[in-house]
């Protein structure tokens, strides 16, 4: 099973390699709040994939010039866009359910005699020998 790009993994260590970094930078980085690691009980530091490809980026936007106050600005903004296209997913994901199971939607299918058959929202016909049933999306 693949791990999630948000699962906290690496220690600061690991991370510091990983970003081509020193673990001091990423300390210092934590205490201004440009990339903030998750906590263990015993209070070290765990990294994501994200966050390591957010040090990368915090790395490449300093190269060219970036403040550090300018590069926080920059990964806040990109951290609302990321929660906002996860919570939009969501949205599309319940009104997709909504749509698929409202209420008063009907479904049809023909029977073998060629009478139109009303079947129950969310239940499956059983097939008898010789019917088929055709789906097609709503609008």
């Amino acid at each position: 099973m693949m791990a999630d790009a948000t699962q906290r993994l690496f220690s600061i260590s690991t991370a510091a390699q990983l970003a081509g970094m020193h673990p001091q930078t990423l300390r210092q980085y934590d205490r201004i709040g440009l990339v903030r690691p998750q906590r263990t009980a015993g209070r070290s530091r765990r990294y994501s994939l994200r966050d390591v490809v957010q040090l990368r980026e915090v790395q490449r936007l300093s190269n060219e010039g970036v403040s550090l106050e300018g590069i926080r600005r920059i990964l806040d903004l990109e951290n609302q866009v990321h929660r906002l296209q996860q919570r939009v997913g969501e949205l599309e994901t319940a009104l997709a359910d909504a749509l698929i199971y409202r209420p008063g939607a009907r479904t049809f299918a023909a029977g073998v005699a060629g009478e139109v058959v009303t079947l129950d929202q969310g239940r499956r016909r059983v097939l008898t020998g010789g019917e088929i049933v055709v789906w097609r999306p709503g609008p």
